[in-house]
């Protein structure tokens, strides 16, 4: 792992352009070549988009490991280059609502989108975050993760065996939640609710959050520019009347905006995770 991240350490130096295109054939490699997970990308696009053909959904699923491979070289360039470079490759519209951020507990929703380190890094350089984090089992990758994570602005990361009221804490001390809920983690804290029509187990603690926290939510995603020129980083408004009395139909709300943002999108979102792994009892498995 050292040497992995020596190398990715020599790349941050290269030029965009060169370093997204290394990414775009290491990506085209991978789908060839990683048979379990283009067959979970492929099973997760048939669901989702069974209006397309197998073509399109072959092609989508070959540009999404094209476009996740970039995002991982690319990663070397929000870990170790320049603030100012770094700022010059960044596209933020709107501006970071930093008042918001200061005034009132705020919970940032971030889908997996395969450039949300990209949003991470435009709100540490900013500001002072809290996010969830997973010890990694590499040493070394996980001192690397926590340094890049953490050379901007000071951030606190919650593992998952802490709970909640260091999240409770920090959304108190007006530091926004970093939050990426729309993976399938099992039933726990979890219902089944309709991601793309199919019931998809989905995380409550986003609403749950909000309502403890009296925290707005601001959506925030992240993707690539063209031609190689960088990042967007997109901030949606806040959500109105969020969660309301009805937490499954707030979970049901967060689903409904994270489909509408992959159809914009579709080759963007991370389809080579299980996202229906967990099913209604008496249903048979989709992988």
């Amino acid at each position: 792992m050292k040497l992995v991240l020596g190398v990715l350490w020599m790349l941050h130096w290269l030029p965009l352009p060169i370093l997204g295109r290394l990414g775009k054939a290491l990506g085209t490699l991978l789908f060839y070549s990683l048979k379990g997970r283009r067959h979970i990308t492929l099973t997760n696009l048939r669901l989702c988009f069974p209006d397309k053909s197998e073509a399109e959904r072959h092609a989508i699923a070959r540009e999404h490991f094209q476009l996740f491979a970039r995002s991982a070289l690319e990663r070397s360039i929000l870990w170790w280059a320049s603030e100012s470079r770094l700022q010059k490759l960044m596209v933020i519209e709107p501006a970071l609502p930093l008042e918001t951020f200061k005034t009132e507990p705020v919970i940032i929703l971030c889908p997996h989108f395969v450039c949300l380190d990209v949003a991470g890094a435009a709100i540490a350089m900013q500001i002072s975050a809290c996010s969830m984090y997973s010890p990694q089992k590499n040493q070394a990758f996980d001192a690397a993760l926590l340094k890049g994570r953490g050379r901007f602005k000071p951030q606190r990361l919650v593992t998952r065996r802490e709970g909640i009221k260091p999240i409770l804490r920090a959304l108190r001390d007006r530091h926004p939640y970093f939050m990426l809920p729309d993976m399938d983690f099992g039933l726990q804290d979890a219902e089944f609710i309709p991601f793309f029509g199919h019931p998809a187990a989905t995380l409550t603690a986003l609403p749950r959050l909000a309502a403890a926290a009296r925290a707005k939510v601001i959506p925030v995603v992240a993707t690539f520019l063209p031609d190689y020129r960088g990042w967007k980083v997109t901030f949606y408004p806040p959500w109105e009347d969020y969660p309301g009395e009805d937490i499954t139909v707030a979970a049901r709300r967060m689903n409904a905006f994270i489909e509408a943002r992959v159809r914009e999108l579709p080759a963007d979102y991370f389809w080579a995770h299980r996202r229906f792994k967990t099913r209604p009892a008496g249903e048979a498995g989709v992988y």
